[in-house]
Parts: structure tokens; C-alpha cells; sequence
């Protein structure tokens, strides 16, 4: 059928429609056909799959500083700017579930930051207090758990797959009014450079997002988990038709490295670059006008072991096209180290494919503010052959050094458990909300250091 006859049967239907429903009496039934075709409607698919996304409520403290006047600032010695103050907070925000039996929460991370507590709450209005399994600030998600039965869960659909013009569903929480869902389409793929976070390789779409929608779920037709909506571009953050949403392939990855190790671990490929644009590509005389350009490649890294050199574009990973290097930044962000990928490579005119496995990243300090708030001002990092974590910094004058920790500290244990490595440290914190005595080796000392 073309357009123009595919618009003609659409317009009379609607109008048999209006003059059907116009000659029902008041209390008919509305029909669930016209003319032998059905009433298109979302109802049947939003049935199986709103009991899944889910209102989260926060409240805990953050720390601000507060301005000493110039005059008094040399009692306080050179660093002495402010003192920090402990300020209450509450905030509401979404959430889907993505494992009805483990029941695994996916929402944003700037939803739970700094959270002492975390509710969760049904569509049947049910509600649950929720710990926090891990997080990643760079990408803004986090991963949260209740203890519940009978849950209902969304599948991750292929987020690669996804084609400017496609149908999209949003629902969430906006304004903290309950669940609401939108619908509207993918408006454009692969959005970065917003600086609204370090990895971005955003899903935008103009179905209505608001505050409070951020960690809600972005679905297609078939009521998969597409995205998880992010951000508003709007004044007052309010929605103007211009939403984002983390791809769900990039959250199911971050997700599960968060699962296995209780954080992120990045793998890194070893390059540096920016955007192609079109000057670039006719001073190398390509006709290519999307990809990442490669300025420099570190030595020893995975891109060099793959034979990658400056100069060489990169316009694909895994056999899906990159945008921009922003693009490139945040898959590969969202992998973890060891991964073997697929490179397209333009080098010297010559398009071909590499296989590259990433290295870890060297740098693996946690904040511990995202822990325990006694904790704020420190990097944390897992001791060597898992014999604890490491204190690698302390922030002068911060909460962790009025706490009494010092760098080189490790931990070792949290009141009467062990301590291995981070990801044990951060489920210890999660799942103990009263007083903590951390059990510290400073040295060949062993002490005790309570937080509250």
C-alpha cells in the first residue's frame, strides 16, 4: 500500500470511527473494532510491562562547604576556604526491574547519589527498602536490590538495533506524581557532547521526559528495555521534546560487570583522537563523513597490539558504525578489560578489520563517598593480592580524615566480617545502615575506627 492510499484508509477510518462512537448511546461499550479493523492501542503491552518500572524515593545528607570571610580564613591555615556541613536532602526519581528474582533494580546513579536511604515502590504500592549493589558516576547508572517475591521483569532488547523513526515508550515517575507513560520515536542515536556525563552515547527521543523520569525505562513496541531515560535538554527541566537515554546495551554491560565484581572495571584500548570532520577527511582525501580520527596511540596498548596507528579512523566497533569519537569513548567505556572487539579501520584509504582485546585500566580508585558517608574525601582501592582496600588518598580536612583515616590505611573488615577487596567492602557498607567499626592495618598496627 503507498502513502497516499495508506492516508486514505487511515482517514476514513477515523472518520467511521467518530460517526460510530457519535451514534453509540451513553453507556454502550466502546467498540474494540471499526470497519473489520482493530482500535490500534498500547493498553495490552503496557499491562505486562508498567508493573515493572518502579518509584524510587531518596533522602540522606550531602556535604557543603560553607565560605569563611577573607579576614578570618589564617586561622584555618592555607587550605583553610570553608568547613564542610552535613545538609539533608530528598529526592525522587524511576527505576526498572531487570531480574524479577534476584530483583535487581537498573536506574540513574545521580537518582541514589549520596543516599543514606533508598525506598522502592510497586505499582500495587507496595514498598521496599532497597540497598545499593554498585555504581558508575561516568555513566550515571547504578544497580539497585529488593528482597520481594511475584516481581515482574523487562528484557533488554538489542539497543544496537535501533533505527531513527522507531517507535519508543517512556515510563517513570514525573514530578513525583506516580508512574506516566509517554510515547514518541527515536528522534537520533549516538548524541554525545552534551557534557552531561564522562560516557555518553545518548538515545534521544521527543517522548515527553520530565524530572523525576530519570532511571525509568524507554521501550519499543514489543515492550523490551530499549534505554533508560537520563536527561533533559530544556529550560527549567522541563520537557521541551528533547529527551535522553542510555542505550541498554550499554547499561546491560555495566550492569553485569557491577554483578560479578561490584563495580565497574573499564577496559582500555590506547588511543587518543577527536571527531572526523570534514576537513579532516579531505586533507585524507576519504569520503567517509562519520568516525572516530586516532591522534595518538600509547605504546603497548591494545590499539597498538592490533597494529592501529595515528592518522587510522575508526568507524566501527563490532560491526556497528561510530558517529563520533565520544561514540567510540563510551562503548568502549562500557566494556570491561579482557574483551576481544572488532574494529573498522580507514588507514590510508584502505578500510579494513582488526581484532583488538582490551587492557585494564590503570586507574581503579573508587570514591568512597559513594559508600558511606563517613568515608567522603577518600580513594579507595583493593589491596594487593586481595588482602583488603587500600586508602590511596585522603582529602585534607575532609569527613574521612576527621573520621581518623589516614593514606596506606587498609581495610580489612567491617565489624565482625572480613574484607577481601572493594566489591566486599561496598556489599558490607550497602547491608549495614547502624554504627561501623572498620578494622584497619595501619602499618604493623591493628585498630578499630568507628563511623556513624
Amino acid at each position: 500500500m503507498n502513502v497516499k492510499s495508506h492516508l486514505t484508509t487511515l482517514t476514513a477510518l477515523t472518520l467511521s470511527t467518530a460517526i460510530g462512537l457519535a451514534s453509540l448511546p451513553a453507556t454502550a461499550a466502546l467498540p474494540l473494532a471499526v470497519a473489520g479493523q482493530s482500535i490500534p492501542s498500547l493498553a495490552p503491552i503496557l499491562e505486562k510491562v508498567t508493573p515493572a518500572v518502579v518509584n524510587i524515593s531518596v533522602s540522606g545528607t550531602k556535604v557543603s562547604q560553607q565560605r569563611i570571610p577573607e579576614a578570618f580564613r589564617y586561622f584555618f591555615g592555607p587550605e583553610g576556604h570553608g568547613s564542610q556541613q552535613r545538609r539533608p536532602f530528598q529526592g525522587l526519581g524511576s527505576g526498572v526491574i531487570i531480574d524479577a528474582e534476584q530483583g535487581y533494580i537498573l536506574t540513574n546513579n545521580h537518582v541514589i547519589a549520596d543516599a543514606d536511604e533508598i525506598k522502592v515502590m510497586l505499582k500495587d504500592g507496595h514498598e521496599y527498602e532497597a540497598k545499593l549493589v554498585g555504581a558508575d558516576k561516568s555513566s550515571d547508572i547504578a544497580l539497585l536490590q529488593i528482597k520481594a517475591e511475584n516481581l515482574t521483569e523487562i528484557k533488554f532488547a538489542d539497543s544496537d538495533k535501533l533505527r531513527v523513526g522507531d517507535f519508543t515508550i517512556a515510563i517513570g515517575n514525573p514530578f513525583g506524581l506516580g508512574q506516566t507513560v509517554t510515547s514518541g520515536i527515536v528522534s537520533a542515536l549516538g548524541r554525545s557532547g552534551l557534557q552531561l556525563e564522562n560516557l555518553e552515547n545518548f538515545i534521544q527521543t521527543d517522548a515527553a521526559i520530565n524530572s523525576g523520569n530519570s532511571g525509568g525505562a524507554l521501550l519499543n513496541l514489543r515492550g523490551e528495555l530499549i534505554g533508560i531515560n537520563t536527561a533533559i535538554l530544556g529550560p527549567n527541566g522541563g520537557n521541551v521534546g528533547i529527551g535522553f537515554a542510555i542505550p541498554a546495551n550499554m547499561a546491560n554491560n555495566l550492569v553485569q560487570q557491577i554483578i560479578e565484581h561490584g563495580e565497574v572495571r573499564r577496559g582500555v584500548l590506547g588511543v587518543s583522537g577527536q571527531e572526523l570532520t570534514p576537513d579532516l577527511a579531505k586533507a585524507f582525501d576519504i569520503d567517509i563523513q562519520y568516525g572516530a580520527f586516532i591522534n595518538q596511540v600509547t605504546p603497548n596498548s591494545a590499539a597498538a597490539e592490533a597494529g592501529l596507528i595515528a592518522g587510522d579512523i575508526i568507524v566501527s566497533v563490532n560491526n556497528n558504525n561510530i558517529r563520533s569519537f565520544s561514540e567510540l569513548r563510551a562503548r568502549i567505556g562500557s566494556l570491561g578489560p579482557d574483551k576481544q572487539i572488532t574494529l573498522g579501520v580507514v588507514s590510508n584509504g584502505t578500510e579494513k578489520r582488526v581484532t583488538a582485546t582490551l587492557k585494564p585500566a590503570d586507574n581503579k580508585l573508587a570514591n568512597a563517598s559513594n559508600l558511606h558517608p563517613g568515608l567522603a574525601g577518600a580513594a579507595l582501592t583493593t589491596a594487593d593480592n586481595n588482602q583488603g582496600v587500600l586508602i590511596a588518598k585522603v582529602a585534607p580536612r575532609s569527613i574521612a580524615a576527621a573520621s581518623g583515616l589516614e593514606e596506606g590505611d587498609i581495610i580489612i573488615g567491617v565489624n565482625k566480617d572480613k574484607v577481601k577487596n572493594l566489591a566486599q567492602l561496598r556489599k558490607l557498607l550497602t547491608e549495614e545502615k547502624a554504627t561501623l567499626a572498620l578494622n584497619i592495618k595501619r602499618g604493623d598496627q591493628h585498630l578499630f575506627l568507628v563511623l556513624r
